[in-house]
């Protein structure tokens, strides 16, 4: 069953208040009672207090025979129904009423031998009847205190029964409190699990994927499997993604067939040399067709053939240039593919632009040739309008065995880049070429292409001074290289 990150939370923020809600109602409940214990206790004292003072004055009397003593124990007897009546009526339902009724009628005997009591010695001292007033008077304080006793001891037991009782609501109090708590606790980290695995994990999981698409690397993000908001979004992104590689390609590509534009006039000037040898070729030698020395005519065949040979490899590098291609690297020796790029680029190389060209021989690394090719091609005619069509270009190439990468420079003494484009300069379409001389993308693709091998480009430059671009590209070890050709160029082709 399919549950949304969102309804997840829902229900478990709805968890939360509920089982919130109950355990504040259940504590609100027993500090009720407890306070109603508390009240209940607090009257049963007076309430004993006052069956106290009445068996404090019955004593009294059977010390004295004092009428006053009589009369104030059966006060406190009346005040005690009174007290245990609005104890009764106030708290029925959490006091034992059943014990308080029964009670009552305890107390009710106890007052009514106390009033016994009480005309007995008005009767017997008014008519001063001093044999009769004590006829009886220890069978009569025997059941009087008999009785006190009992309603005093039940009394006190019941007491001591409500403490008991406040006792046991206090430690279950603690017991819920404390399984309240743990419940909480336990929920709570449940949750938190729940969004650790379940939020947190693929949002991390999305945020590398997203940082690893700004810094040019188009994977497409493995499915998380959560089912959820989280999996959907990741289609998205998925989807995003591919559309990005495609257009990322037709840029490539339109980028390259832009830059066809640019090598033509190269392109038809390296081809008008090896025709007009040809033409010179072939009319020589029909001209010297009969009556010729077949020796010579053969040599101008050869040298015609030679020459169609040259013009082939140079339309077929042209055709291999415009050619949309899937990324393929393999073996390739960093001067042959500057030398290729110049003679590729030769026709629009002014002579008045020195070139020098410093690196080793066998300097190599695995990379697509072609779009490396058109990388450089990009940098070197930059370099050249740079200059205005005058100055000195350097490239080098030199291998830092401690990073494991080759640098690739760059190098003009062109007009610079000012210090407020610098940071621009690989934007798509940012150029500061006039509108029509350039689209802006050269630089945006070179640094893709650059990314997609796994390398870096950095650029220094101080106007009316010059520009160095830096190419730096990773040199995997020799056993991992995808080919390894003596020709690198037919390796990439």
């Amino acid at each position: 069953m399919k549950i949304s990150v969102q309804k997840r939370i829902s229900i478990a923020f709805i968890i939360l208040v509920l089982l919130g809600g109950i355990i504040w109602v259940i504590t609100d409940y027993r500090n009720h009672l407890l306070e109603l214990k508390f009240d209940i206790i607090t009257e049963k004292n007076q309430l004993l207090n006052t069956i106290l003072e009445a068996r404090r004055y019955e004593k009294n009397y059977f010390l004295y025979f004092n009428e006053k003593d009589i009369k104030e124990a059966v006060a406190y007897t009346t005040t005690a129904q009174s007290k245990i009546s609005e104890i009764i009526e106030a708290y029925r339902d959490y006091a034992s009423s059943e014990n308080l009724l029964s009670y009552r009628d305890e107390l009710k005997r106890y007052k009514n031998s106390l009033v016994e009591l009480q005309e007995h010695y008005r009767k017997n001292h008014l008519s001063g009847n001093i044999d009769a007033l004590m006829a009886g008077n220890e069978k009569k304080q025997s059941n009087i205190r008999a009785l006190g006793q009992e309603i005093t001891s039940d009394l006190e037991q019941m007491v001591q029964q409500e403490r008991m009782s406040v006792n046991r609501l206090v430690k279950e109090s603690r017991i819920y409190s404390f399984l309240g708590v743990l419940t909480v606790f336990l929920l709570s980290v449940f949750v938190a699990f729940s969004l650790i695995f379940k939020v947190n994990r693929p949002l991390r999981q999305i945020g590398r994927a997203v940082r690893k698409i700004a810094a040019g690397d188009y994977e497409k993000i493995p499915p998380l499997n959560t089912n959820d908001e989280f999996d959907e979004f990741v289609q998205s992104l998925n989807t995003m993604i591919s559309e990005v590689n495609k257009r990322n390609e037709q840029l490539i590509q339109s980028r390259k067939m832009a830059s066809l534009g640019t090598l033509t006039s190269g392109v038809a000037h390296e081809l008008n040399n090896p025709l007009n040898n040809i033409s010179t070729s072939l009319q020589i030698a029909i001209e010297e067709l009969e009556g010729g020395d077949p020796a010579y005519n053969k040599e101008l065949l050869t040298d015609a053939e030679a020459q169609i040979e040259r013009a082939r490899d140079i339309v077929r590098a042209l055709l291999e240039f415009s050619r949309e291609r899937t990324f393929k690297p393999v073996k390739v020796y960093i001067k042959n593919l500057v030398e290729e790029s110049l003679k590729l680029i030769k026709g629009e190389l002014p002579g008045s632009v020195e070139v020098e060209v410093d690196m080793a021989e066998d300097l190599h690394t695995v990379m697509d040739f072609r779009r490396m090719q058109q990388v450089l091609i990009n940098l070197i005619l930059n370099a050249v309008h740079a200059m205005d069509n005058e100055g000195k270009l350097t490239i080098k190439a030199t291998k830092n065995p401690e990073k494991n990468e080759i640098c690739l420079q760059i190098q003009d003494t062109g007009k610079g880049i000012p210090a407020e484009y610098k940071d621009k300069i690989f934007d798509p379409f940012f150029t500061t070429k006039k509108v029509g001389k350039g689209t802006g993308l050269g630089l945006s693709v070179s640094h893709g292409i650059i990314q997609n091998h796994g390398g870096r480009i950095d650029v220094e430059s101080e106007e009316s001074v010059g520009t160095t671009f830096y190419i730096y590209l990773p040199v995997p070890n020799d056993k991992n290289d995808h080919a390894s050709s003596d020709t690198p160029v037919e390796a990439a082709m």
